[in-house]
């Protein structure tokens, strides 16, 4: 690709019959011109694609870093689920053990109160009987003293 400066520098041989040299001259220098201004611009567009060529390339690594990191919330998401579900089903079965446990003792507690509860009434029926019997005893010597004493 030719530079501005090559079009400047470039020289023409001479003839006899040539071109006027000052409008080749002048016309030359306004090519050299827009020849700088687009050399210039291209330049800086090059330099502006590889730029953005370069700013493509980071959004596209850090693109790659949120899906990387999406992806390890992701599991870590279904990992906490997953170790969470699994600590409910084992407070869930612990607590049925507890309750298990807590019903058996009521039951087994409930079971010795009702045994002490026939116990004591067995004990106060066995009692009863027996005052009733020393009762009816003693009235019947209280009877019979009373006969024995009116005359019998």
């Amino acid at each position: 690709m030719l530079s501005p400066v090559d079009i400047q520098n470039k020289k023409f041989k001479r003839t006899f019959r040539g071109y006027n040299d000052e409008e080749v001259d002048k016309f030359l220098d306004e090519i050299i011109e827009d020849y700088e201004c687009l050399y210039r611009e291209n330049i800086e567009l090059k330099d502006k694609i590889t730029s953005l060529n370069d700013k493509l390339n980071d959004y596209k690594d850090l693109e790659d870093t949120l899906k990387n990191i999406l992806i390890t919330a992701q599991q870590t998401s279904d990992e906490i689920k997953n170790n969470a579900k699994a600590k409910a089903e084992l407070i869930v079965k612990e607590a049925e053990e507890r309750a298990e446990k807590i019903i058996d003792e009521s039951n087994r507690r409930a079971l010795e109160i009702k045994t002490e509860y026939e116990r004591v009434q067995h004990e106060m029926d066995v009692f009863k009987a027996k005052l009733k019997a020393m009762l009816l005893a003693q009235i019947e010597m209280l009877e019979s003293n009373e006969n024995n004493i009116n005359g019998d």
